[in-house]
Formats: structure tokens, C-alpha cells, sequence
């Protein structure tokens, strides 16, 4: 049914790169190719190649390289006409906003690449444009909004075969059915989007499912020992690809696992480490979750109260400044767990405070 996944952001003469492709292999050819053809005066080439340069950085947490990077893409597809190549551009832009946590600036940006890829024919850039938009929404715990994008996202996937996209929109229907609290059907989903994955020689996506899967596995059934399996096995993909921001989110992951364990000070060791690598890739997002994790790890190894509260405090307006609805809910939980509820609050008042979030 599905067939081999593939990376439809290397263009041009980069289309022989695989979707499994290293990132800094990726790099290397982007640029080469690149430098090639602005010598050529090839815009067109130019902007598909500028592309892959764009992606890998972001992938690879240069967040800065990455932003010249899809400008210039957008510049030199402008140059030569080329509306797709625009669009694609301005898909990567966004994706980078996103991971950068300016959502508004996301929105925007992924809704002209939805819109410019419409108007020139490219179907698979209008529907990783609108792909993304979903994903910024869910992200931003606007479920109510998104969640019918998704199904739709995945219906057209799953009806042109495309193993990547499928993986992808199941991966996010799961995550938002098990931050609500319906963990089997989550289950269900992470491990479909595996088996087709794995099937596909996806590495990317069927690493983010294992994390899925590790993640269910330890919230509801409390099995430490195969959720810290199925996290290892997921971060050699990662490794292998140099995927920077996954990793990162493995180790994240990983952090939570051990905290549900009780093993506090080994969820404080893979926390501060998780918090390290999110704030060289200037990620706010993984950056304000992994300080939750390490807030609350330390709490529990016997930190002041008051320091603790205020960390609490710090987050919250932090998370309102990023756009994260159900992280900033997390915050809340926080305080609950830790005894530390606002004044004119009780213990466990908090809306859902018996389910923790994932993200």
C-alpha cells in the first residue's frame, strides 16, 4: 500500500538524497550544489538546492544559518519565477518559526505557502504547508481547531500512498488523543505510524512513533524498562542522522520516564542535559518543558519550596509567552503535585490534574 518514503524537500540535481540521508551529508551537497548554481546564475536550481541547505541547518538546531538560508531559497525562487519553489521556501520559514516558538510569525508564513503552492499546482507543498499548520495549532494545545485538518491531512495521505506523510499525521492524531487522556487509541496510532515507518525505511518517523509508543507505555502502563527500550532504540536513528531536535526531545522523553519512576535523580541528570541541548539550538519550546522536568525533579530531591515555587511562577509567564496552551496547564499540575497550588486553590482542583501531558 505504501511505498518507499521520500524526502520531497531535496530538489533539483539533491533528489537522490534519501529521507534517511545524514543531516550533515545533506549540508555538504546542499551548499556544493548551491554554490554551483549561483556561479551558473541557475536561480531556479539555485532555490531548490538553497532548500536542502535551509532544512538541514534547522534540523541541526542553526537556527541562524537556517534563517538565512530559506530567505535566500525564497529570494532566488522569486528571482526565477518559480512559485513552487517560493512556496516551499516559505514552508521552511515557517517550520523554522515554528521551532523557534514565534507562532503568529508560523501561521502566516505557512499560510502563504499553502496558498502560493495551491496557485502553482504543487500539491505536496500545499500539503506539507497545510500539514504544518496543523501541527503549529496542536503544539499550542488548540486541539478543537486543528484536529479535523489532521484527519483530513491523513485521509489524502493515505489515499496517494505517501508512507511519510501518513506516519506523520498519525503520529499527530496520537499525540493530541493522548494528551486527552485516551491512551489506547494513542497506542493504537504510534504503532500503526511505526509499522508503516519501519516499512518505509522512514528513520525520522519512526523514531518520533518509538518516542510516541515509549511514552504511552510508561504513563499507562508503568513499564519503565521497555519505554527506556524503546527511547534507546529511537535515539540510533537520531544519532545516525544527526537529528539535533529529536534527540533532544528523545532525551526529554527519557527525563519523564525516569520522573513517573520515582528515579528522581537520574530524571534530574537527563533533564539539565535535555535543557542544554534545547538552549543551543535556541529552541524555547523543549527549553521551558525540560526546565518544567528539572524544576520538579529537584522539588522532589528535597529543594526549597519557595525557590521551587518561583521557578514555577518564571515558567508560567515564560509558557504564556510562547503560545503553549496545555504546557502552561502542565505548570499548573505542577503545582498541585508539588504541594504548591495558588493561594485560594486546593490540592488536585486543577482541570485534569490526574493526566499528565506530553509534548
Amino acid at each position: 500500500m505504501y511505498g518507499k518514503a521520500f524526502a520531497p524537500e531535496y530538489q533539483g540535481s539533491l533528489t537522490t538524497l534519501s529521507v534517511n540521508s545524514s543531516l550533515t551529508d545533506v549540508l555538504a551537497a546542499g551548499t556544493e550544489q548551491l554554490r554551483a548554481a549561483e556561479r551558473a546564475g541557475a536561480r531556479a536550481e539555485a532555490a531548490r538546492s538553497g532548500l536542502a541547505v535551509a532544512e538541514a541547518h534547522r534540523r541541526l538546531g542553526q537556527v541562524a544559518d537556517a534563517d538565512r538560508a530559506w530567505k535566500a531559497s525564497y529570494r532566488s525562487a522569486r528571482e526565477a519565477g518559480d512559485g513552487a519553489a517560493m512556496a516551499w521556501a516559505l514552508w521552511s520559514g515557517g517550520t523554522l518559526a515554528r521551532q523557534r516558538g514565534a507562532f503568529p510569525l508560523a501561521w502566516r508564513l505557512l499560510r502563504l505557502a499553502a496558498e502560493l503552492g495551491g496557485r502553482a499546482g504543487d500539491v505536496v507543498v500545499r500539503g506539507y504547508s497545510l500539514a504544518g499548520m496543523a501541527e503549529t495549532g496542536r503544539i499550542q494545545g488548540d486541539y478543537a481547531a486543528v484536529t479535523s485538518l489532521h484527519e483530513q491531512l491523513l485521509a489524502e495521505a493515505r489515499k496517494r500512498g505517501e508512507a511519510r506523510h501518513t506516519v506523520w499525521a498519525l503520529e499527530g492524531i496520537a499525540q493530541i488523543h493522548r494528551n486527552t487522556g485516551a491512551y489506547d487509541t494513542a497506542y493504537a496510532m504510534f504503532e500503526e505510524a511505526a509499522g508503516i515507518a519501519a516499512g518505509a525505511e522512514d528513520r525520522r518517523g519512526h523514531a518520533w512513533a518509538l518516542r510516541g509508543l515509549a511514552d504511552i507505555v510508561s504513563v499507562r502502563d508503568g513499564d519503565t524498562g521497555r519505554a527506556l527500550d524503546l527511547l534507546s532504540e529511537a535515539e540510533v536513528s537520531c544519532r545516525a542522522m544527526n537529528l539535533s531536535g529529536a534527540l533532544a526531545y528523545n532525551h526529554k522523553m527519557r527525563g519523564n520516564v525516569l520522573y513517573r519512576a520515582g528515579r528522581y535523580e537520574q530524571a534530574r541528570e537527563v533533564y539539565a542535559g535535555a535543557l542544554a541541548e534545547f538552549e543551543a539550538m535556541s529552541e524555547p519550546r523543549g527549553t521551558a518543558l525540560s526546565r518544567l522536568g528539572l524544576v520538579k525533579s529537584l522539588a522532589r530531591l528535597g529543594r526549597d519550596a519557595a525557590e521551587t515555587a518561583a521557578d514555577l511562577d518564571e515558567l508560567a509567564v515564560a509558557l504564556d509567552g510562547i503560545g503553549l496552551r496545555h504546557a502552561h496547564r502542565m505548570v499548573e499540575r505542577a503545582r498541585t503535585e508539588l504541594g504548591l497550588a495558588r493561594a485560594g486553590t486546593e490540592p488536585g482542583a486543577t482541570a485534569g490534574a490526574g493526566r499528565t501531558e506530553a509534548a
